[in-house]
């Protein structure tokens, strides 16, 4: 069986073989989990259109980007009707490729992003110090939540808490490194302050530990996301979460997360973020608190268990 996939170092020169983002984890779980002999059938796509495409197999174009990347115009004035069916990871995706692209209804379908539960743990005591969590690529925040933890700091003094960061563009492989250059003075400022420890680019694996330990996500998202595997993760492993209500993260939330409005000015962003962030830390320590954050963990682990979507996968593909 012959795939067209996303990171074939053949094929695009601008990526890795060795990249682990989200597409990658979801092209990765979804071919391991469907039967050979159904994806024998199809020409399955993650976003990126390489070549030509394959006459003896329905073509499925999977898209995780946005409406607006460059690799997304081929869709515009018909040409979405090379593929048999679109697959979009969420409904505001799936509107905006129909908004902006001319992409109709007809021609796709919604399947959610998933993830493999985080399994029941006990975390630390947040009585003694609160976890933050932040763990996705800097450009998605991260220069406005490091002054907001040092503001947080100053407006809190009696707040115990520590900041974990897992980030870099090396999690899209090592011809991505360099777009940390940008970045490296923040990562710098989170290594030198007492209070944060920058932990650069790690396994998926060593991230759900890190997710297992930590209290609270803190997502001051400034990128439209077409949907958040981070954020389903750090919901799976009963987080607070802290975001605004750009692009698709209400979405995704579900209304289990603790979601300000989202603002383009990023000193208001920022302010908003704080505000919603220091209440996150008061009343991550009520045992109150307890009995949400397991709802939360058991609707995420339902909706968004690959067990589940395989199976809807599956389904589709068949009615194909």
């Amino acid at each position: 069986m012959k795939l067209t996939i996303e990171g074939d170092p053949k094929a695009r020169k601008d990526n890795s073989k060795d990249a682990m983002g989200g597409t990658e984890l979801m092209k990765h779980a979804l071919y391991n989990k469907l039967p050979m002999n159904v994806l024998d059938k199809f020409n399955i796509i993650p976003s990126r259109v390489l070549g030509e495409l394959p006459t003896d197999k329905k073509n499925i174009l999977w898209l995780h980007d946005t409406e607006s990347d460059p690799e997304a115009q081929h869709l515009k004035d018909g040409g979405w009707k090379k593929f048999d069916k679109l697959v979009f990871v969420s409904h505001y995706q799936r509107q905006q490729y129909q908004s902006f692209l001319g992409v109709p209804p007809s021609a796709s379908v919604v399947l959610q992003n998933a993830i493999e539960p985080i399994e029941i743990h006990e975390k630390p005591d947040p009585k003694e110090c609160v976890n933050v969590i932040y763990h996705t690529t800097p450009h998605r925040g991260l220069e406005l939540l490091v002054p907001i933890m040092k503001h947080i700091r100053e407006s809190l003094p009696d707040v115990n808490w520590h900041l974990d960061v897992y980030s870099s563009f090396g999690v899209y492989g090592p011809n991505w490194e360099q777009r940390n250059e940008p970045y490296k003075e923040l990562f710098n400022a989170i290594d030198e302050d007492p209070n944060m420890t920058y932990h650069g680019f790690v396994s998926n694996d060593e991230v759900k530990e890190a997710l297992k330990k930590a209290h609270i996500y803190a997502l001051p998202s400034i990128w439209p996301e077409t949907s958040c595997i981070s954020m389903i993760e750090a919901m799976s492993a009963r987080c607070v979460v802290v975001h605004s209500s750009l692009a698709a993260l209400p979405e995704t939330a579900a209304n289990w997360t603790l979601m300000y409005d989202y603002t383009e000015d990023n000193n208001d962003h920022a302010r908003r973020h704080a505000l919603t962030l220091m209440d996150a830390l008061r009343i991550c320590s009520d045992e109150n608190m307890n009995d949400r954050l397991d709802m939360q963990k058991a609707y995420t682990d339902g909706f968004y268990s690959w067990k589940v979507r395989a199976q809807q996968w599956e389904v589709f593909l068949q009615s194909l």
